[in-house]
């Protein structure tokens, strides 16, 4: 049994090693991809045994693939980076990686169909509702965490009445004030004091 769970471990480590390398050799030959630009033709239209492709609003072929490529290189680390990181706010990475997928979509969109899209300008805007909804994901992660960690029951922090500038909190000040309140409160007299030393 312990020979099947050491080549049952060996195996999965070979698997890591694997994955890892693959992962490193992806990002260290990302430049290479980036610098494909440079295969394509100088000119309008691409022609070749698959497909031709026009570049109408760049009208440069070289110039379109040097547009997509200048996102989707970018684009890759990004959801590698996604994908293999193991921190709690990696939700975050879905901001630039939404950023850059919205570039790339509206960089064809103007290339194919040769006109300039108003949501280029205002991308902002567009983008805005899914940014507020990644950072609110993110914090309540956040805040989770902490829960964990630090043992905060955040419906006993309402109850509580905890003030920022005061550290004792509301309800402790009520439980004295009416405990000082009561008939039954003794103070012990200066003079007990001094004889029971």
């Amino acid at each position: 049994m312990t020979k099947s769970k050491n080549k049952l471990s060996t195996d999965q480590r070979s698997k890591f090693l694997l994955l890892g390398s693959i992962i490193a050799l992806s990002i260290a030959f990302s430049p290479y991809l980036f610098y494909l630009y440079e295969i394509f033709p100088n000119g309008r239209v691409w022609e070749n045994s698959y497909f031709t492709y026009e570049s109408n609003y760049y009208e440069d072929v070289m110039t379109a693939a040097w547009t997509y490529l200048g996102k989707i290189v970018p684009l890759f680390l990004l959801f590698i980076w996604f994908f293999t990181c193991k921190h709690w706010w990696y939700h975050a990475i879905l901001v630039p990686i939404s950023m850059y997928s919205y570039q790339l979509v509206i960089s064809i969109y103007q290339d194919v169909y040769l006109k300039i899209n108003p949501m280029d300008t205002n991308q902002l805007i567009y983008l805005a509702p899914f940014f507020i909804v990644i950072l609110s994901v993110v914090y309540l992660i956040r805040i989770k965490i902490f829960d964990r960690v630090y043992g905060i029951d955040l419906s006993e922090i309402d109850e509580t009445d905890v003030s920022v500038f005061s550290p004792i909190s509301e309800s402790d000040r009520r439980e004295v004030k009416s405990f000082q309140e009561e008939e039954q409160y003794w103070e012990p007299a200066e003079e007990d004091y001094y004889t029971q030393l």
